[in-house]
C-alpha cells in the first residue's frame, strides 16, 4: 500500500523519462524550500508528493512550465495551506501562513525563488532525513523516498523487507522529527560525524538502485547513479577533508564507468569478465582512481575507501583474465574485519574462487548459508550456481541458477540466469 501521494515505481508513473529526471532533481530543492521556510516537515513532505503526482498528470499533457521549480513550490505551498486551514486546532499557524504571500504571488511565472543555492538546501535536507531522534534503518529509508526520490517498495525491496513494514516505518520517521522539534538547519558539530555515516549508505543505496535496478525491465536507471553521483559530488565539495566521501564518490565513478559495457542491445545483462572494456569510460576512471590515491594516502582507509579501492583495481585491468585477484582477495580481507557484512563475504568468495579455485569459494559460501539478511537474496544462489559451473557441477548449478532466477525481481537479471541455467541442460544433454 502506498502512502498518499506516493510515486509508483520510484518516480511518478506516467511520466516520460525526461519529466521523470526533472522531478527526481527538483524534490529535494522544493522539499527543502518549504520546509526551511515553514517547518513542519511531515506536512511539507506530503504536501510536495501531492505537488509531484499534479507535476506528473499535467505536464505530459500540457508540457513543462518555464519554471518547473517554482511550479512545484506554489502547487506544493497550496496543498500545504490547504492543511494548515483543515485543521482547526492549528489556528494560529493558518494565521500565519495566511499573513505571508498568498501561494499565487509566491511565484511568478519565470521567476527566480528568492533561495540560497539548491545545493545548500539539499544538503541540510540530508541531515534532517538522518536526525538521531531517527533509528538509523528509518533515517536511510526516510532520506531514500524524501531526497532520492525512491518509492515505498523500492526502499523495502533495498532493506530486503515486506512493502507493508516499510511504509509505516517511513511514517513513523517522520513524526519522530516533528516531535523533535528538530529545525531545517545543519545539525551541531558533535553529531555531524553520526549523521554522515547515515548519509553515505543513503546515497550509495540510491546509487546501487540506479547501477542495478531491484525490479523492472531496465537493468540500470541512469537518473538515480547520475543524481547519487551529483550529491556526492555536492556533499564532497563542502567536506572536502572527509576522506570517506572522497572514498563513495570514488567508488560511484569507478563502477559507473562500466554503465555502457553492461548491457546488450536489447537490454541483457553482460558480466564484468565479458564486457567490452574500450566502452568503459575512462575519464570516470581516471577521475575515480585519483580520488582513490589522494584518500588512501591521507591515513586510515575506511570501508567506502576499500571498495573504491577493489573498483580501481578492476578498472585498471586491461582484460579480465589481467586482473589482479590476489590484490582484490586481500583488500576484502581488511573489508571484512573493518566492516563485517554477508555481502562483503560473498563477494570475498568470488575473489577466493579466482585466488585458489571454485571449491575454496565455495566452503566459503557454505558459511552464508543461515544469514537471514540473505535468505531471500537471489545473489547467494547466483554465486554458487557460478562458482559449481567452474567445479563442474554442472547439475547443481542449473538448479542454483533457476532458484536465483526465480528470487530476482530485475527481468533482465531473470533472462540471464535463466540463459545461463538453460545453456548448462544443453551442455549436460550433449554430454
Amino acid at each position: 500500500m502506498c502512502e498518499p501521494g506516493e510515486r509508483q515505481g520510484g518516480v511518478m508513473s506516467g511520466s516520460d523519462g525526461r519529466i521523470e529526471q526533472s522531478l527526481r532533481e527538483l524534490t529535494p530543492q522544493v522539499l527543502g524550500f518549504l520546509t526551511r521556510r515553514y517547518g513542519q516537515f511531515d506536512l511539507c513532505e506530503d504536501a510536495v508528493q501531492e505537488a509531484l503526482l499534479a507535476a506528473a498528470t499535467q505536464w505530459p499533457t500540457d508540457g513543462v512550465p518555464a519554471n518547473p521549480r517554482g511550479w512545484l513550490i506554489t502547487v506544493a505551498t497550496r496543498r500545504l495551506t490547504d492543511q494548515f486551514r483543515s485543521e482547526s486546532a492549528r489556528r494560529k499557524r493558518e494565521d500565519s501562513v495566511a499573513a505571508m504571500a498568498g501561494p499565487d504571488e509566491l511565484v511568478a511565472p519565470g521567476a527566480d525563488q528568492d533561495q540560497p543555492a539548491e545545493g545548500d538546501d539539499t544538503l541540510t535536507l540530508l541531515f534532517l532525513c538522518c536526525h538521531p531522534a531517527v533509528t538509523p534503518a528509518s533515517q536511510v529509508a526516510l532520506t531514500l523516498r524524501a531526497v532520492g526520490g525512491l518509492g515505498t517498495a523500492e526502499i523495502a525491496r533495498a532493506f530486503m523487507v515486506p512493502e507493508a513494514t516499510m511504509a509505516p516505518r517511513i511514517s513513523r520517521a517522520k513524526k519522530s522529527i516533528k516531535a523533535a522539534g528538530s529545525r531545517f538547519v545543519l545539525p551541531p558539530e558533535e553529531e555531524r560525524a553520526d549523521r554522515l555515516r547515515v548519509v553515505l549508505q543513503v546515497l550509495y543505496l540510491i546509487f546501487n538502485e540506479g547501477y542495478t535496478a531491484s525490479s523492472g525491465e531496465q537493468l540500470q536507471r541512469v537518473e538515480l547513479t547520475a543524481e547519487a553521483i551529483r550529491l556526492t559530488r555536492m556533499l564532497r565539495e563542502s567536506l572536502p577533508d572527509e576522506g570517506e566521501v572522497a572514498g563513495l564518490l570514488a567508488l560511484m565513478l569507478l563502477t559507473d564507468a562500466r554503465r555502457a559495457a553492461r548491457t546488450t542491445e536489447d537490454g541483457g545483462l553482460i558480466p564484468i569478465d565479458e564486457q567490452d572494456r574500450s566502452l568503459w569510460n575512462r575519464e570516470s576512471i581516471e577521475e575515480g582512481a585519483a580520488l582513490t590515491l589522494e584518500t588512501l594516502a591521507k591515513g586510515e582507509a575506511g570501508p567506502y575507501q576499500l571498495q573504491a579501492a577493489i573498483a580501481a583495481v578492476h578498472a585498471e585491468a586491461p582484460t579480465a583474465e589481467e586482473t589482479d585477484w590476489p590484490q582484490i582477495l586481500a583488500l576484502y580481507r581488511l573489508l571484512e574485519k573493518l566492516a563485517p557484512n554477508p555481502m562483503v563475504t560473498l563477494n570475498r568468495a568470488i575473489a577466493l574462487a579466482q585466488v585458489e579455485g571454485p571449491r575454496a569459494g565455495l566452503d566459503l559460501l557454505a558459511t552464508l548459508d543461515d544469514d537471514k539478511h540473505l535468505a531471500d537474496n537471489h545473489r547467494l544462489d547466483a554465486v554458487r550456481a557460478h562458482l559449481l559451473e567452474r567445479a563442474g557441477e554442472l547439475a547443481a548449478a542449473r538448479e542454483h541458477f533457476l532458484a536465483a532466477a526465480r528470487r530476482t525481481t530485475s527481468l533482465p537479471e531473470q533472462r540471464y540466469l535463466t540463459a545461463k541455467a538453460a545453456g548448462i541442460s544443453t551442455e549436460i544433454a550433449d554430454g
